[in-house]
């Protein structure tokens, strides 16, 4: 068989390669990070029943003949010299995705609006699905968690209905896919990192930072690990036609969350 090659299809291997390794490294340190902090919630746990607070408040880890010792500190009294961000994991990711996705993106013949439609509602809903959700999650009204994602559910029901309605089968699942990966990213870019930027900033002033914004911070984090479970499932989904019907997505939505839920606990 000669050697040939088709630019389309190398570009849509490396976009591809890049974006799994990309995902495996975001979703890998933010699981690794929900882990430790379970650790320490045990650790605070026992501490606080007990009449003397236990000294012990680092997480001891053996891996790769080697021990680590992590200590969490919600306030450092001093910086180090370098710390280590976790973002350009989130970004290359999303960028990867989101060129890939305009590069397979194709309306079958089941679609029943035209490309260029397709392509200018496509665009809409991945600015809309994030304003709306951030929206509704900086509001009060989402402080009750579950109330929060009884509302989300809801809207990702009716947002997978419609997109099955009026984009092709396959579009409608990558539809979805980068639409909660769009929110993922912007989780991280526009409302995590800069929190931390702010409390680092503080802490190099000799102030003390606001612990609210780390919270914040924190549970858009939290969400991420429960969004990543339905979209791992539409990358897949692909490849199980089966599983291509409005309501199979909507039900394994509310099983990635479950399967996270159980996660988050180990």
């Amino acid at each position: 068989m000669a050697l040939s090659f088709d630019p389309n299809e190398w570009t849509d291997l490396i976009l591809r390669w890049t974006h799994v390794f990309a995902a495996i490294m975001w979703v890998g340190t933010t699981f690794y990070f929900t882990w430790l902090d379970g650790r320490f919630a045990e650790l605070e746990e026992k501490s606080s029943g007990k009449a003397e607070p236990t000294p012990e408040k680092t997480v001891w880890m053996v891996h790769s003949g080697g021990f680590y010792v992590v200590e969490k500190q919600k306030t450092p009294t001093v910086m180090p010299g370098k710390l280590h961000w976790f973002r350009w994991e989130a970004a290359v990711t999303w960028l990867s995705g989101i060129l890939l996705f305009i590069l397979v993106l194709v309306t079958t013949e089941d679609s029943r609006i035209s490309a260029t439609a397709a392509t200018i509602w496509s665009l809409v809903l991945l600015a809309a699905g994030w304003l709306v959700y951030d929206l509704l999650w900086s509001s009060r009204l989402f402080a009750n968690e579950m109330i929060g994602g009884v509302v989300c559910y809801l809207l990702v029901v009716a947002t997978t209905y419609g997109l099955f309605k009026f984009f092709a089968t396959r579009a409608a699942c990558l539809q979805l896919g980068a639409m909660f990966g769009t929110i993922m990213a912007a989780n991280v870019w526009m409302r995590i990192l800069p929190a931390q930027r702010r409390m680092v900033a503080a802490l190099n002033q000799g102030q003390p930072p606001n612990l609210a914004e780390g919270r914040r911070a924190k549970t858009r984090s939290k969400h991420n690990t429960f969004i990543v479970f339905p979209v791992v499932f539409l990358m897949l989904s692909q490849h199980f036609p089966g599983t291509h019907h409005w309501l199979m997505v909507c039900f394994l939505v509310l099983l990635g969350w479950g399967a996270a839920k159980v996660i988050r606990r180990a």
